[in-house]
C-alpha cells in the first residue's frame, strides 16, 4: 500500500458551474443538492464530480459519467495525472467537506479553500481501483434494489387503477372510514405524547423500540433513529406499528402525505404529527390515498398556511367507494406479494448501506485493503 500526504489540490482540478440555461432538453442540469432539471446545453463531460458550493447543501458530492451542466452554485472536480475519478468521488464523500466550508449563516466552499485541505490518500492507481470498484458494487446493487422497489409498487398502483378506478359503478357501497369495523383492526390519531412528555425522554442510542418519525421516512431512514424504553412502548399500546401500516403526516409542511412503515429488525412505535390506519386491508388504504382520488381528499381538509394541518375528524368522515369486502380481500391477495417484496428489498438496502457505510472511511484510510 502506497500513501502521500499532499494537498488535495495536487490530486484534483477544480472548476466553477456557470448560470443555468433556460433551455430544456435531456442533459442534467447540477447545482448543490442534486439534479435540478434538464437542458440541451452542457459544460461537463465524460467523468466528473459535482461539489455544492454555497449553503443548506455546501459540500455535498455528486458523481457523473455523461455530458452535464453544472449550474453557479456548484464546483466541478476532474482528477489530475493517473488518479481514478470514482476514487476521488468517494474520497470527497469520506472527507465531508461541509466540515471546511467557511462561514456559519451562508456557508461556502471555494476553489481556494478546497485546494488547501491537507490529506493522506492512496497514490497506488491499482488501490484506487480496487477500492472504487468495491463501493461501486455495492451502490449498483442498492440503486437496482430501489429501481425493483419503484416496478413493484408502479404495477401496484397500475393494478389499482384497474380495479378501483376504470371498473368503478355507481352501485358501490360508499363508507365513511370511522365505519370500517368490520375489517379495520385499530384507527390512531397520534398527537404530541403530552401525557408521556414528563416520564420519558427520547433516546439517541439503542433501547427498545424505535420512534418512527417523519423526518425517518423523508430522509429514508438514513440518519439514525430515535428509540424509546420498553415502558414507552408498552404505554403506547395503540401507535405499535409491526409492517404495512398507512401512516399519514397531519400536521406541518408534509401534511396530507402518505407513507408505509417499512420493515425493521426492531419494535417500532408512531412519533407525532400523524396518523396510522391498521387494517386487514393496508395495501389499498395506502394505494388509494396515494391516488388522485385520495389526495384530492386529503388536500380538502387541510387548512392553514403558517402550519398546514389537516382536520381529523374530518378524516375519519371520508367516505370511499368499494363493491364488497370479499372484492378487497381479492385485491389485498394479489399486491401483498409485491409488497413483501419491497419489504424484503428494503432490508436488503439497509444492509448493504450499512455495509458501504461502514467499509467507506477503512478503506479510504487503509485501515482496510482490497486489491484487483
Amino acid at each position: 500500500m502506497s500513501r502521500k500526504i499532499c494537498f488535495l489540490g495536487d490530486v484534483i482540478d477544480f472548476g466553477n458551474g456557470k448560470k443555468r440555461p433556460k433551455s430544456e432538453g435531456d442533459y442534467p442540469i447540477y447545482g448543490g443538492n442534486g439534479i435540478l432539471g434538464y437542458t440541451d446545453e452542457t459544460n461537463y463531460d465524460g467523468e466528473t464530480i459535482i461539489i455544492g458550493r454555497v449553503g443548506a447543501y455546501c459540500g455535498s458530492v455528486y458523481y457523473e459519467n455523461e455530458p452535464i451542466w453544472i449550474s453557479d452554485n456548484a464546483l466541478s472536480a476532474k482528477p489530475k495525472k493517473f488518479n481514478i475519478t470514482k476514487y476521488l468521488y468517494y474520497f470527497l464523500v469520506n472527507l465531508q467537506l461541509n466540515q471546511f466550508a467557511e462561514g456559519s449563516s451562508h456557508p461556502l466552499v471555494t476553489q481556494t479553500l478546497l485546494n488547501s485541505i491537507e490529506i493522506e490518500i492512496s497514490d497506488d492507481v491499482n488501490e484506487q481501483k480496487a477500492i472504487a470498484s468495491v463501493l461501486t458494487s455495492l451502490e449498483d446493487k442498492i440503486d437496482l434494489l430501489h429501481r425493483k422497489n419503484i416496478t413493484l409498487e408502479a404495477m401496484a398502483v397500475v393494478l389499482f387503477r384497474q380495479w378501483f378506478v376504470e371498473k368503478e359503478d355507481e352501485s358501490w357501497e360508499s363508507i365513511k372510514i370511522k365505519n370500517f369495523d368490520a375489517f379495520v383492526t385499530d384507527y390512531v390519531a397520534n398527537g404530541s405524547f403530552a401525557s408521556l412528555a414528563a416520564n420519558v425522554k427520547y433516546k439517541d442510542e439503542p433501547d427498545y423500540a424505535i420512534l418512527i418519525r417523519l423526518t425517518d421516512f423523508n430522509n429514508n431512514f438514513k440518519n439514525g433513529f430515535v428509540y424509546v424504553d420498553e415502558h414507552a412502548y408498552n404505554f403506547l399500546e395503540k401507535s405499535k406499528l409491526i409492517c404495512g401500516e398507512v401512516i399519514i403526516s397531519n400536521v406541518g409542511a408534509y401534511s396530507g402525505t402518505v407513507f408505509r412503515c417499512p420493515q425493521l429488525d426492531k419494535p417500532m412505535t408512531l412519533g407525532p404529527n400523524s396518523i396510522v390506519i391498521k387494517s386487514k386491508h393496508n395495501h389499498f388504504f395506502y394505494l388509494y390515498f396515494k391516488s388522485i382520488k385520495g389526495k384530492y381528499f386529503l388536500d380538502g381538509i387541510i387548512s392553514g398556511s403558517a402550519q398546514p394541518k389537516f382536520n381529523k375528524t374530518a378524516f375519519k368522515d371520508l367516505e370511499i367507494s368499494y363493491p364488497n369486502l370479499d372484492y378487497l380481500k381479492d385485491f389485498e391477495s394479489i399486491v401483498q406479494p409485491f409488497f413483501s417484496k419491497i419489504d424484503s428489498n428494503s432490508l436488503q438496502i439497509r444492509t448493504l448501506e450499512n455495509l458501504r457505510d461502514t467499509l467507506l472511511p477503512k478503506l479510504i484510510s487503509g485501515e482496510v485493503r482490497v486489491t484487483l
